[in-house]
Formats: C-alpha cells, structure tokens, sequence
C-alpha cells in the first residue's frame, strides 16, 4: 500500500525522508550552480547554450526536491532557506558535485557519471511507495534522459578522439571516479526507506549504474579506476573546502539582506 503523504508517515520515516530528499536535491543544486559556471566559457557556443539550460534544469529539479523535503510534517527549512541560509556541514550532497569545474573534459565526465546514477535511481524511484516522489520522478525523467543523452555522446567522442583529449578525459576520469563512488553512500535512515519500499538499497543501485557506465567508458578506450575508494563524507555533512568556497560565492547576495524578499 502506498504512501501518499508524509502526515502517514511514523517519525522515523519522516526523519528519513527529509535526509534522502535533501541530499538529492543538494546534489541537483550544487551540480546545476558548477554548470552555471560555464555560461559565457564554454568551448562552443552551442554548448554555452546547452550547459546554461542543463544549469536551469538541475536548479529547477533541486527546487522540486526541497519543497517535497519542505513538506510540514518532514521539517525542511523552504527551498530558499535550504539553498542560501545553510552552511556546508549542513548540505548532504556527494562530494562529486562540490568540486570544481575543472576543464572541459573533468565537466563532461562528471556529468556522465552523474546522468547515468540519475537515470539509474530516477528509475526505481518512479515505483517508489511514497507517492509525492514517484509523482515527481514522472515529471522530471525525460529531461534526465536528454541529459544521459548529451554527457555520454560527449564521452564517446572524447574519449579516444585525439592523444590529448584521451588523456584529458582518463585524467578527468581518475580524479572523478572516487567520488561518483559517493553517489551512491546511505543517507542517514536508509534501512527505514528501503524497508517501506521507498526506495532500494544504494549498493543495489551502485550495481546497476556500474553495469552501464563501464561499458560506455571502456569502449571510449577509458580504464575505470576499479581499485579506488569512495570519497564518502558527503551524505551526513563532511565535505572539501570546495564546498565552503562555492557556497560563499552563491549565497553572498542573499546573505546580505536575510530578511529580504526577492
């Protein structure tokens, strides 16, 4: 039997809810703010295009994902609170989307690796038990599927394209790989998700998203750095200094005036 509120939901399952929901929307708003960085520098400018609108995408997911976290019962602060009044050890984001734009080939990579997870949880969420997250996933899937669609098309072409551009993307492979690891680290409550069919396991879904994206890497002439350990921390608020940084830079306008209204 589904769950079409969280007022049915008991304590420890509301506590759960609201740690997964922000984490997925921290993720989609810290990857989308990365993407801004590129409006204006991108190598082409029908990438300048793109990655701008992949940035208003990602925002407007992360938007979605906190006003569900937002919901009375869950006790999330509002989306505008959540984005600009938090401090980094309060975000519960993957380490992967602090980090740096990097170069071209680091951006493309981490966009795949991302895409690909996304796609992966997107499509056991759509059969989520709680109702307003399955709703959710209905309406945001297509545009993470044109997503997947772009990233990977730019890794198939880079990976072996040229000496330099392969050595760019494995570079921007090694450095990436550890974290996207962290994708996939439990939110606090896991079990308790898992166990109201909420959602499956993270190493359930880890497994999935590595039977689809080493195929696409290798066949790019990419190694997957299978020794690495995940960059872990992320999901209950240890972070790089990136994260610190990246923050003093997006909340600055809004931290000027709290009590604004915008």
């Amino acid at each position: 039997m589904g769950i079409e509120s969280a007022a049915q939901a008991a304590a420890p399952l509301r506590d759960a809810l609201r740690e997964f929901l922000t984490a997925m929307a921290d993720d989609e708003l810290l990857l989308g703010h990365r993407d801004s960085e590129w409006t204006g520098h991108a190598p082409i400018l029908e990438e300048d295009i793109a990655f701008s609108n992949l940035a208003q995408d990602e925002m407007g997911h992360a938007l979605t994902w906190y006003t569900l976290a937002a919901a009375r019962e869950l006790g999330a602060p509002d989306p505008d609170r959540a984005a600009f009044f938090r401090n980094a050890g309060e975000f519960r984001n993957a380490t992967l989307v602090e980090l740096p734009k990097g170069d071209w080939a680091f951006t493309i990579v981490r966009r795949y690796l991302f895409d690909a997870s996304e796609q992966v949880r997107y499509a056991a969420l759509a059969e989520s038990a709680y109702r307003p997250i399955a709703d959710a996933v209905a309406k945001l899937r297509r545009e993470e599927t044109y997503h997947l669609l772009h990233s990977r098309g730019w890794v198939q072409r880079l990976g072996d394209a040229t000496e330099e551009s392969h050595h760019r993307m494995q570079a921007a492979l090694d450095v990436a790989w550890p974290h996207a690891l962290g994708l996939f680290e439990p939110t606090e409550g896991e079990s308790t998700l898992v166990a109201a069919d909420i959602k499956p396991p993270e190493n359930t879904l880890r497994e999935q998203w590595l039977a689809q994206v080493k195929p696409i890497l290798e066949a790019a002439t990419l190694v997957v750095p299978d020794a690495a350990q995940m960059a872990g921390g992320g999901r209950s608020g240890q972070h790089t200094q990136h994260l610190a940084d990246l923050l003093n830079e997006m909340q600055k306008v809004a931290r000027m005036e709290p009590e604004a209204t915008w």
